[in-house]
């Protein structure tokens, strides 16, 4: 089973939506990263804001009120300790620490570089805490002269401390270390600011429910658009079984309107040139007949009887055929409309005719199927086949099946058959059988000729085949109307 849909409307539909998506993911992935370097720009700028605020302030008082003044700064989620020594050696920088350095430095006054440190790091909420997290504010608490023992009295002091876990969620820890002007370091600690995922975020359901909107609108404009090459389709199936088939609505885009135009004026000329082809066998027959009826007259005069015959003979042959060739044409022009029929009576009624002229013939099948169709010109065909198998097999047994595809007529048999190379050509105009269906038993060769062609102008199809048990079989098709 192919996964690539076989219809136009199926495969645009599947480009669009293949285009649609690559473009969004495309998107998605520039508009995620510039995002979360937008939103981690902004909460290092407010951070970094914070902590220009705080080393302002220790500044300006006297280093004996600065523990009590850097105690004040703390709260869940920001820690300060002022120490003798930088926390923080001097590392690599990347964007991030760049730009907190240079928001703290133009919020100071333009501090050098080498008094700034800044450095990112993963920390994981309460099991940082737990593992290691009261040992590092031990070690930055060192240079105040306390000491941290768990449960002891320097955590007395902080009452909020114990609130600190519960701010640091997992992420990245931030921090940041700024000498001071008496040679001593301002040491701070803060989880980063969290950049919640963009597939978490409610534009990402915004973003579908137009993704989906945008596919509805585009589907009912591609099918919109490729409805007109459904309607060539169609009549082109219908210009096969009916030149005469109303024409095309020349509407809908340029190119439509143009290749509804052509496709009608191309049906206009078959029209015509159908028409032209009859009225030229009809002025040949005409202007046919008049030789021949003089040369019938003068055959009359021949004294020899026996050659005299021969003359006739062949002069009524002649006139047979041009009136057979005649009516094959009007009948392939015929523009007889169609109409719901009973094709089980045609069928039997046509057995009946036989039995009534003396010859074998049965029926079976349905006895009442409606069928749309050229009721007398379906009449002519399956009259022809009876005969032939009448004329030259002995008898008719005409079978009808239906199914969800159509109708099949089979007729058979009890014939000598035909050759296999010759199954195809008895269907030629005028080709016969030698010697069997020769002209002394009657006809012109053009029986099923008309029967081809009005099986085809049906939209069916008709094939002969020699039975295994003997005998010729001819299957007729025709789709369901």
């Amino acid at each position: 089973m192919s996964l690539v849909p076989q219809t136009l409307f199926g495969r645009t539909f599947v480009v669009l939506l293949l285009g649609l998506s690559v473009s969004h993911l495309i998107g998605l992935f520039l508009y995620g990263g510039e995002r979360r370097q937008a939103l981690t720009a902004a909460g290092g700028r407010q951070v970094a804001e914070r902590i220009a605020a705080v080393a302002e302030a220790v500044e300006n008082v006297p280093a004996k009120a600065r523990p009590q003044l850097v105690r004040s700064f703390i709260e869940p989620g920001f820690r300060v300790t002022w120490s003798e020594r930088s926390v923080l050696a001097q590392g690599e920088s990347d964007w991030r620490t760049r730009f907190v350095r240079s928001v703290i430095r133009d919020h100071l006054g333009g501090l050098p570089d080498e008094r700034i440190r800044v450095s990112y790091g993963r920390v994981s909420g309460e099991e940082w805490w737990r593992s290691g997290g009261r040992r590092w504010w031990r070690e930055r608490m060192h240079t105040m002269g306390g000491h941290m023992e768990d449960g002891g009295a320097m955590m007395r002091p902080f009452p909020r401390m114990g609130q600190m876990p519960r701010a640091w969620h997992s992420g990245q820890l931030m921090e940041v270390s700024l000498q001071m002007a008496d040679k001593s370091w301002l040491n701070f600690a803060m989880p980063a600011a969290a950049v919640p995922s963009y597939w978490s975020s409610p534009y990402l359901l915004s973003l579908v429910l137009a993704t989906a909107m945008v596919l509805v609108i585009s589907a009912w404009a591609v099918r919109r658009a490729t409805a007109p090459l459904a309607l060539f389709a169609q009549a082109a199936e219908r210009l096969g079984t009916d030149v005469g088939a109303p024409a095309l609505a020349e509407k809908g885009p340029r190119e439509v309107r143009r290749a509804a135009a052509a496709f009608n004026e191309m049906q206009r000329r078959l029209g015509r040139f159908i028409r032209d082809r009859t009225q030229m066998l009809a002025a040949v027959s005409h202007d046919l007949r008049t030789p021949i009826t003089r040369l019938r007259l003068r055959a009359e005069f021949v004294e020899d009887a026996e050659q005299r015959d021969k003359m006739l003979a062949d002069l009524k042959q002649m006139e047979s055929m041009i009136a057979a060739t005649l009516a094959f044409a009007r009948d392939d022009a015929a523009e007889e409309p169609r109409t719901p029929f009973d094709l089980g009576v045609l069928l039997q009624d046509l057995c009946d005719d036989a039995v009534e002229a003396g010859h074998a013939a049965t029926y079976e099948g349905a006895s009442h199927i409606t069928y749309g169709g050229r009721p007398m010109a379906l009449k002519r065909a399956f009259a022809n086949l009876i005969d032939n198998a009448v004329k030259y097999g002995g008898m008719a047994r005409v079978a009808l099946a239906t199914d969800d595809d159509g109708l099949t007529v089979v007729i058979d048999d009890d014939g000598r058959g035909i050759s296999e190379d010759e199954l195809e050509k008895v269907f030629a105009p005028f080709y016969r059988v030698d010697p069997s269906r020769s002209r002394e038993s009657g006809g012109t060769g053009l029986g099923l000729a008309v029967v081809r062609s009005v099986v085809r102008g049906h939209g069916g199809e008709v094939v002969l085949a020699n039975c295994a048990e003997g005998g010729l079989r001819a299957t007729v098709t025709l789709p369901v109307a």
